[in-house]
């Protein structure tokens, strides 16, 4: 019986089971593409550095609020309507400029009768002297004449600086941060008026724990973060540390001071300091 058929058979079989179990050419692309694009996607950017040397700080972290350096209440050393005002807030201003001028009217007329006063002692005065040296009168008349004179200059120069009163001047250098008066405002002795602000430099006081006292001393660099100024470091310095440790908190204040020539610094911002006391190459 012969056995071509039978071979044919089997060789139809095979070819048969070999399509069945090999992929398409288009499904095996796909395939490797995914897997590809996997790789690629699993991969992890990363920066490249070349090592150098750079210092190595150490320093102190704490938080302040910063605080005029200087801070002065201006107020009447008369009574009187006020007349003139000469500075709004926000001024700066130098220190014995004038904010403010008072009516004087009655102290001007007080200073005219002390002088005129005066200018009557000052005669009679002189005759009692020329009395004296002719030996007409006794000593203790030329001294009580003496003494009268006297009395009677302190006289002027009382009024002359109860006039000076009606005017307003600054005791210190700085900006003013409040008007409490307007013009026609009746003012009273030691009414408050103006207050001043010294801005420069502007200070922050930090409560630092007893373990870094020995190393901060005055003169350190100190940065400053300010919420009110992002991105922005201020640079200042130590102006001076507390030889004390208080016994309740176990810290000692420091205080340091800043400068800003741009005045993006204000009274009573927040901050985060950081003072420098160790730089290592």
């Amino acid at each position: 019986m012969p056995r071509t058929p039978f071979r044919y058979a089997l060789l139809s079989a095979a070819l048969a089971l070999a399509a069945c179990s090999s992929e398409p050419p288009a499904e095996a692309g796909k395939v490797d593409e995914a897997s590809t694009k996997t790789e690629i996607e699993a991969r992890v950017p990363v920066e490249v550095a070349t090592a150098r040397r750079a210092p190595v700080t150490q320093a102190f972290q704490g938080t302040a609020t910063l605080e005029a350096v200087a801070t002065s209440e201006v107020v009447s050393k008369a009574t009187g309507v006020v007349l003139k005002l000469l500075v709004e807030e926000g001024d700066q201003v130098k220190q014995g400029q004038l904010l403010a001028r008072l009516e004087n009217d009655r102290q001007r007329l007080s200073l005219r009768q002390a002088k005129a006063d005066l200018a009557k002692q000052e005669s009679e005065y002189q005759r009692t002297q020329q009395m004296f040296e002719r030996k007409l009168i006794a000593n203790d008349a030329f001294d009580r004449a003496r003494y009268d004179l006297e009395a009677q200059r302190a006289r002027v120069a009382l009024q002359e600086l109860e006039l000076s009163y009606t005017d307003i001047k600054a005791p210190i250098g700085g900006v003013v941060s409040e008007r409490m008066i307007r013009e026609g405002n009746l003012v009273q002795i030691n009414q408050a008026l103006f207050r001043i602000d010294d801005f420069d430099p502007l200070e922050a006081v930090v409560n630092v724990p007893e373990r870094e006292m020995q190393r901060i001393a005055a003169g350190q660099p100190v940065t400053m973060l300010v919420d009110a100024v992002p991105g922005e470091a201020f640079q200042g310095s130590v102006a001076r540390v507390s030889p004390v440790v208080d016994a309740a908190s176990g810290t000692f204040r420091v205080v340091a001071h800043f400068r800003d020539s741009e005045n993006r610094l204000r009274s009573g911002m927040f901050g985060r300091l950081s003072v420098v006391h160790d730089v290592r190459e």
